[in-house]
């Protein structure tokens, strides 16, 4: 099992300590959320709760994640850099594609890239991308971000984009691994065909075990059943080992969770969050080293 620290919610300024951290402490990796801009009022409810409400306050800091790769990848050593999610059919697929390609050579090759389709069409309207087509569209994105990442000359004729030979560089040296969160059947399906990993929300661990076994056989329908595949997981209810080697077990091997909040609660400072990050990897991590 590897451990991933979601950065979301912390202040900026925390983040290159935190990193720093997690780099010494031996967690794997850390991740950024992603909102371009936070509306006053939506007109799309949260679908991630019951009440329909987002789970943050106004004001709350939304970096741009491969900004934010950039500068901990500078401060850091071995710690990989990923997303939870990266909403990428809002964006221009080459300005997105070329982003994510310089954060990854920068940080010499340690970056995953974690995408979703997002779920709030104001975001969308302001971006001045459809909201319907978002799943198709993303589909598309997904196979031509693995050409501009070759550095090599090369085409896309699709429904929605469409472009004769150019090549992108600098290109990194090594595969750039792409996982798809997303609780749909859509979004499942999506990771089993074009992905290389999934990603759960805050979930039960029955419903994550239930979810990677409907993956597999999705997979095995894509003839993809062979090849390596990752699953990076928040569970509601495991909070201790037993509950994490049973997601493990289960097909999980990228555990999220906030370290910090076990021992100092969700308002902990950036000593008290660095803290966490220490405990947490002598309390479990190196159990499971």
């Amino acid at each position: 099992m590897k451990f991933v620290i979601p950065m979301a919610f912390s202040n900026s300024e925390e983040l290159i300590p935190l990193a720093q951290a997690a780099d010494e402490a031996g967690w794997d990796a850390i991740s950024f959320s992603d909102h371009i801009v936070n509306p006053e009022k939506i007109n799309t409810p949260y679908p991630y709760t019951e009440s329909g409400e987002r789970r943050w306050d106004a004001f709350s800091d939304w970096p741009d994640p491969w900004v934010a790769v950039g500068a901990c990848a500078a401060a850091t050593k071995r710690l990989r850099f990923t997303s939870n999610v990266f909403v990428l059919p809002i964006r221009n697929p080459f300005i997105a594609a070329k982003a994510i390609s310089t954060a990854a050579v920068l940080s010499n090759n340690r970056v995953t890239l974690t995408i979703g389709v997002g779920w709030s069409k104001d975001e969308y309207q302001l971006m001045g991308q459809d909201f319907h087509s978002r799943g198709k569209r993303c589909n598309e994105i997904l196979e031509i971000l693995p050409l501009l990442w070759s550095g090599k000359m090369v085409e896309y004729h699709g429904e929605f984009y469409d472009f004769d030979r150019l090549e992108m560089n600098p290109a990194p040296t090594q595969p750039i691994p792409i996982w798809v969160g997303g609780i749909s059947e859509a979004a499942h399906r999506r990771a089993a065909r074009l992905g290389n990993g999934w990603l759960s929300d805050l979930q039960s661990s029955e419903e994550i075990l239930a979810t990677v076994q409907a993956i597999k056989q999705y997979r095995v329908e894509y003839g993809r059943e062979k090849e390596s595949f990752d699953v990076m997981a928040s569970a509601n209810d495991a909070w201790e080992i037993e509950g994490y080697k049973r997601l493990h077990e289960g097909g999980v091997t990228h555990l999220l969770t906030m370290p910090w909040v076990f021992y100092h609660g969700e308002q902990a400072t950036l000593e008290q969050k660095i803290d966490g990050i220490k405990r947490f990897a002598d309390d479990i991590i190196a159990q499971f080293r």
